[in-house]
Parts: structure tokens; C-alpha cells; sequence
């Protein structure tokens, strides 16, 4: 499976010159390769024993209605979609405020999982999925076809 990697374009004297300052001023990085990209997406804790995979998600102060979980074409996503709005009415001005976050992590699950027996929960700030495992039966055997 290919990466998809995003360029920064910007030329080579802008990236040592004026990046620390911009970076200084605005209080954050502004060119790609000096942060990590993906900053708001949670990091995925994976562990396995014998009878099922454990994904625990870390995502504090999400609200679970926004979480959402599905499986598809054999592959788990969860995404997390946030829209909030603020209007203030006085005298003399309108402020509208508005802000969206958003993630989506998605994992290709093994054959030996029964997508059907998942279970999420959301509790502490902390997403907890289970993935049961189911015996894969063999595909290769061999079965002889009578001939009438």
C-alpha cells in the first residue's frame, strides 16, 4: 500500500531563515515537516491474547455521540466528527464564532475476527474495542469430487 506524503514547497532558504520566527510568533509550527501532520488524531494502544485483539483509543473530552465505529469491506474505522457554533448579538457588533475537529483512524482486520461480536465502550476518556477472534478454517483442503 503506497503513503500519500504532503510537500512542503516552500524554498529551501524560507525553511532555515524565517521558519524558527514564524514558528515563534505564531506560537506554533506553519510548515509541515517541522510538526507532526497528524498532531489531532489519538494514538491506538493494540494488544492480543488468545480469544480476542484489544483496541484502546485515548480520545479525553470526546463525546461518544460524535464517535462513530463501523466495519466495512473487512476494515474498522472510527471517526470522530465535532461542529461547534457561538453567536454573540449586542448593540454595535455580531460575533459568530465557529470551530470543527475531526479524526479518522481505520484498521484492516485480520480474517480471523468476527466482525460480527465487536463491542465499543467509551468510558474515562478512553475508547475500548474488542475484537473477538473465530477459527479460520482452512481453505486449502483437499476434497475429492466423485465422477458419475
Amino acid at each position: 500500500m503506497a503513503t500519500l506524503v504532503r510537500y512542503n514547497n516552500f524554498p529551501t532558504l524560507f525553511d532555515q531563515a524565517f521558519a524558527r520566527d514564524f514558528n515563534r510568533f505564531f506560537g506554533r509550527p506553519v510548515i509541515a515537516r517541522y510538526q507532526n501532520v497528524n498532531s489531532n488524531v489519538p494514538a491506538v494502544n493494540v494488544k492480543e491474547d488468545e480469544t480476542a485483539f484489544h483496541l484502546e483509543l485515548a480520545a479525553p473530552g470526546l463525546k461518544k455521540e460524535d464517535v462513530k465505529v463501523n466495519v466495512e469491506n473487512n476494515r474498522l474505522t472510527i471517526a470522530y466528527k465535532h461542529e461547534e457554533q457561538t453567536d454573540e448579538t449586542t448593540e454595535k457588533f455580531t460575533r459568530k464564532e465557529f470551530g470543527y475537529t475531526a479524526f479518522e483512524r481505520s484498521f484492516r482486520l485480520p480474517k480471523n475476527v468476527n466482525a460480527d461480536q465487536i463491542q465499543a465502550a467509551y468510558t474515562d476518556g478512553i475508547l475500548k474495542i474488542d475484537l473477538p477472534k473465530v477459527e479460520v478454517k482452512d481453505e486449502k483442503t483437499v476434497k475429492e469430487i466423485a465422477i458419475a
